[in-house]
């Protein structure tokens, strides 16, 4: 970890800001099978009715590239993009279904919380342990997320009292935040934690959390590659890119 920790003293940084899945929860293979179950109906029942094929959703490029990391409407807009299929919006009272963006988006997470009762939320203990010992050397700690369900995973997960501040979806819902690549929940979850952005270290699986940490110019963009996405956190700036809190 010596790259790692030396950054953060070389930077002085005095806190760090974390996205949850994929970096504290493991909950990133489950919101990629949720989106890969929605779509693949989606589209089964789109070529039906049209009588043209389409691409199924591909379980590691698309979610990186298209999903991964942004507010679950822009996710739902993106696929509908990169498959050439526009959607009206919709409105809010929406159900689950597959006639608008705002029914897809609901279908998704209805998806997704049948996998989590299904699963549990497990997390990374690499993570959690590594976290735990910077906060007993005095560093404050938040957690950021694109999830409406944020603090019901962290919840579950029993490690709510590791962060002083929680910048999800609800909040940047009420207070009209943009969803990453823009910096704004970034920029938030420092002001909680009453530091500047070049005092933090921002802590991104999605290649849309990176961008957003080098937007709001915060002190160090550190990528987590779990498995396939380093060459995509490279590219959009990260400082550094490990695979694991314990053997960088």
């Amino acid at each position: 970890m010596s790259n790692l920790n030396t950054l953060i003293r070389e930077k002085n940084i005095k806190a760090l800001i974390l996205d949850m899945d994929g970096v504290i929860t493991r909950t990133a293979t489950l919101h990629a099978e949720a989106w890969k179950k929605m779509c693949d109906a989606f589209l089964r029942q789109r070529s039906e009715q049209e009588g043209k094929s389409y691409e199924p959703f591909k379980f590691v490029e698309d979610y990186h590239e298209y999903v991964d990391g942004v507010p679950r409407l822009d996710g739902v807009r993106n696929f509908l993009w990169s498959r050439g299929i526009s959607l009206p919006e919709g409105n809010a009272n929406d159900e689950a279904g597959f006639d608008t963006v705002v029914s897809l988006g609901q279908m998704k997470n209805l998806y997704f919380m049948e996998l989590l009762k299904q699963s549990g939320v497990e997390v990374f203990d690499d993570t959690v342990n590594w976290v735990r010992q910077q906060k007993e050397n005095g560093m404050q700690v938040a957690i950021v997320s694109a999830s409406k369900n944020c603090f019901d995973i962290v919840r579950r997960a029993g490690v709510e009292s590791l962060f002083e501040a929680r910048v999800d979806g609800l909040v940047a819902g009420e207070l009209k935040l943009e969803g990453k690549p823009a910096p704004d929940i970034f920029l938030e979850a420092a002001k909680r934690l009453g530091v500047a952005p070049e005092e933090a270290a921002i802590f991104e699986d999605a290649w849309a959390g990176v961008a957003a940490g080098k937007t709001g110019g915060f002190g160090l963009v550190v990528g987590v590659d779990r498995g396939s996405n380093k060459e995509l956190l490279e590219k959009h700036g990260a400082d550094l890119v490990i695979n694991n809190f314990t053997n960088e």
